[in-house]
């Protein structure tokens, strides 16, 4: 009995520290996941001469740019010829401070940003950018809404795995931490999803509008730190379910023994 029971404190002291992983690696997760959804990186556009642009376009380019009636030709033109980058939310690009009074080779140049509103969200997206009568784009546009939808779900499943896992703590309890576990796989597929209804709409996007020879385009620090959530999610998952599920098997055997 004394070598069984040396044996189930070292199983606990095993559950206990797969379950501090666990959570270390769910905290990771949620930061890496509250920080890509609040940042505007998600999609940079390099050009190589921006400041020859803004005397190439003209100025109305900007006015047209923060308008709150630019389509997605508009400020997608503006992204390319002004260093831009877009985010879930937001889309920035980079003009001088005095646009107005701006000529090169000035290099006084600042970040502007514009919010998507929630109406622009769930806006349609249309099969030629910019053309209301070419019809609507079905692919793009659910992807459009799944990529703002599916952060949100994923960040609410982890908090109410959180929380589940607190209820566990205060019924001195492991078996209610499959329910975390696969709350967390939950999130897992929803952070899988964004990466991947992002990625396919760029990749529809530039189908519609490619670049231009002289802008290069690539997925910023933002869309990185989604795509690092995930697997940290997915790694959680196991690690709750498995010291549940364990445990509850160890305290079985452990309880038929005392029986016996």
């Amino acid at each position: 009995l004394f070598l069984y029971s040396s044996k189930g404190a070292m199983m606990d002291n095993r559950f206990a520290t797969a379950l501090v992983i666990a959570c270390v690696l769910s905290l990771i997760s949620t930061i890496y996941m509250a920080a890509s959804i609040g940042t505007d990186f998600w999609y940079e556009y390099h050009t190589l001469s921006p400041a020859e642009n803004v005397s190439e376009a003209g100025r109305s380019i900007w006015d047209e740019f923060v308008s709150e009636e630019a389509d997605e030709k508009t400020y997608t033109d503006a992204l390319f010829r002004c260093n831009g980058t877009v985010g879930l939310w937001r889309r920035c690009i980079t003009i001088p401070k005095n646009p107005h009074w701006y000529s090169p080779p000035e290099t006084d140049m600042t970040t502007n940003c514009i919010s998507f509103s929630l109406s622009d969200q769930f806006m349609e997206k249309y099969i030629e950018p910019g053309n209301h009568n070419s019809g609507t784009d079905l692919n793009r546009t659910y992807l459009w809404r799944l990529q703002f939808l599916l952060p949100f779900v994923s960040l609410g499943l982890m908090c109410f795995g959180a929380l589940i896992g607190l209820c566990a703590c205060a019924c001195r309890s492991l078996y209610p931490a499959i329910a975390t576990g696969v709350l967390h796989f939950l999130a897992g597929l929803c952070t899988l999803g964004l990466v991947g209804c992002y990625v396919a709409g760029i990749e529809l996007l530039h189908k519609k509008l490619p670049l231009p020879d002289d802008v290069r385009g690539e997925f910023g620090w933002s869309f990185c730190l989604a795509c690092v959530s995930a697997p940290l999610q997915f790694m959680a998952a196991a690690l709750f379910i498995w010291a549940a599920r364990t445990n509850r098997k160890e305290f079985t055997l452990l309880k038929a023994y005392r029986v016996a």
